[in-house]
């Protein structure tokens, strides 16, 4: 609730405050004392714009802050935490406005932005205004109301869950759609490279294995020449050097007693000796094992050729390359097998999140159409109440796609003379007819919507006696659950204020002034009499004021 106000240097007001209580808050005063100058400073705290022009002292600032106090409520936290802000059961909501035209805004001595403002004072304050009657009109709103009458809370939770779940697949399906079709685009293609790769089955460095194998073939006959030239000479011809360097060490050995270096001299000649004859030995096992092979040597080509291909088209230089872009090819088909698996997958879970996301909205559009016809009935009741006899709402629902809030397109429709004539309610309903429509809808589903400190302003325009008088009961009823700020010019009204709040006019050092008191019982019974008869009630208007009042 709203329990102060405090204004300073704003229009007309040098500085006031005004501390409100629970129930109904009544504001009186004649015309021109400056109540309408007491909506348009709590309009800077709830976020609307201003310039210099409201500055009674153009030296100074103007300073409008409001004081609330509230329950734990969590739309409330959350939005203290997502800003970042300490959260505390008493708010204070202050604008500065400086003779330049600037402003700042301020969330319990917090700097804060405009927009910030506007979004709290969503959750503590609805301000209800002649002519500022769009929220009716608002899909949101008509459903909201239909939703609180049926209860549909804890269905309207649970579908909303189910249908974020349900929108998230739908989004995933999307994206590997996309990616589907940019994959299949080069997936013949891909499969095309993948199986030239696979028709020639390449091992690791084997294009260079094949090069080293073909140099040997084609080289064979010199090659054999030349080893078994070599191994002649060190094993087979007259004086092979193996048994030379054999014979040279038991020369050597025969001296070994002379010198005493000369023993590991002819160790070292017979270990040549040794690995001279390995050596031979290697040798003609190499030898044994080239031939010529003009088959081979086609095969191999043939494969080289290929491989030589591969290579020059896709501008690499190695097996190993060429093994590495066989393996990106079979992953991208893998990829793209892999897209249709999971596709497939979510695809069930989309349809089993939407037939359970439209089973939930099954449920809540019946309750929802369960309480149409009460509803309207009780409005109509109310609208015939408050002035309006031939005025009757309709509620039209047609069914719609699944969304977040259901299958239900809502809107309520208005016939103001009962020529069976209804049309959308911003067509064809006044102002004053939607500000009486929109309390006695608020009247009903205050206690099962979390309503924050309701403010009317002169939402009593357009009617009197007993219109007026069932104007102020609902209001009465109504303040027994909500914090209730209304201006009015109704005595009926006036009379069912838990506290009456006068305003006035006053000179000052040749300065007009606004001011604002409490009045007491006796004084708000004179106020009422005046709003009865005139400025100087008679006895009558004086008694009339006190049965009014229910003394």
């Amino acid at each position: 609730m709203l329990t102060k106000l405090h204004i300073q240097n704003y229009a007309i007001i040098d500085e006031l405050s005004i501390d409100f209580t629970a129930g109904l808050n009544i504001i009186t005063g004649e015309t021109g004392a400056g109540k309408s100058i007491l909506m348009g400073a709590l309009n800077l705290i709830l976020g609307q714009r201003a310039d210099s022009s409201v500055l009674q002292d153009q030296l100074k600032k103007c300073i409008v802050e409001g004081t609330f106090k509230i329950a734990s409520q969590q739309v409330v936290i959350d939005f203290f935490s997502t800003h970042e802000l300490d959260f505390e059961e008493e708010i204070i909501i202050r604008r500065e406005i400086g003779a330049n035209g600037k402003s700042r805004s301020f969330i319990n001595d917090t700097l804060v932005n405009l927009s910030q403002i506007k979004q709290l004072s969503i959750f503590l304050v609805d301000l209800h205004q002649q002519f500022d009657t769009l929220e009716i009109n608002s899909e949101n709103f008509q459903r909201e109301v239909l939703d609180a009458l049926a209860e549909n809370a804890n269905g309207i939770a649970k579908l909303k869950k189910e249908f974020e779940s349900y929108n998230s697949i739908k989004k995933q399906l999307a994206d590997l759609y996309s990616k589907q079709i940019t994959e299949k685009k080069e997936l013949e293609y891909n499969q095309f490279l993948l199986d030239e790769f696979d028709s020639i089955s390449l091992k690791e460095n084997e294009l260079e294995q094949i090069d080293s194998e073909l140099k040997v073939l084609n080289n064979a006959e010199g090659i054999k020449q030349q080893l078994s030239f070599i191994y002649n000479e060190l094993n087979n011809v007259d004086h092979p050097i193996v048994q030379q360097l054999k014979s040279l060490y038991n020369k050597l050995m025969a001296l070994d007693s002379c010198h005493e270096q000369i023993p590991t001299i002819a160790q070292r000649l017979l270990s040549t000796s040794i690995e001279l004859q390995d050596v031979a030995d290697d040798l003609e096992r190499i030898e044994s094992t080239i031939h010529f092979n003009a088959e081979r040597i086609s095969i191999l080509n043939d494969r080289l050729s290929m491989g030589y291909k591969l290579l020059k088209k896709h501008g690499v230089h190695s097996t190993h390359d060429l093994l590495a872009i066989q393996e990106s090819l079979q992953n991208r088909l893998n990829l793209y097998a892999d897209i249709s698996n999971t596709i497939a997958t979510l695809e069930k879970e989309e349809s089993t999140l939407y037939n359970s996301s439209l089973k939930m909205a099954e449920v809540v559009s019946e309750r929802r159409l369960s309480q149409v016809k009460p509803f309207t009935a009780s409005v109509n009741e109310l609208l015939a109440k408050v002035g309006m006899p031939n005025a009757r709402i309709k509620i039209d629902i047609q069914k719609t796609d699944l969304t977040v809030n259901g299958i239900d397109a809502i809107n309520y429709l208005f016939d103001a003379n009962k020529n069976n004539k209804f049309e959308n309610l911003g067509k064809v309903a006044s102002g004053g007819e939607l500000s009486r429509l929109m309390l006695s809808i608020k009247s009903l589903v205050a206690r099962k919507l979390s309503l924050p400190t309701l403010i009317f302003d002169e939402i009593d325009t357009g009617i009197s006696g007993e219109a007026a008088k069932q104007v102020g009961m609902i209001m009465q009823d109504l303040s027994k659950g909500h914090q209730l700020i209304a201006i009015t010019h109704q005595a009926q009204i006036a009379a069912k204020a838990t506290t009456h709040f006068f305003v006035y006019k006053e000179t000052l050092d040749k300065r007009v002034k606004t001011g604002v008191r409490i009045l007491n019982k006796e004084e708000s019974i004179l106020a009422i009499a005046k709003m009865l008869s005139g400025e100087k009630p008679t006895a009558a208007s004086l008694e009339n004021a006190k049965e009014i009042m229910g003394h």
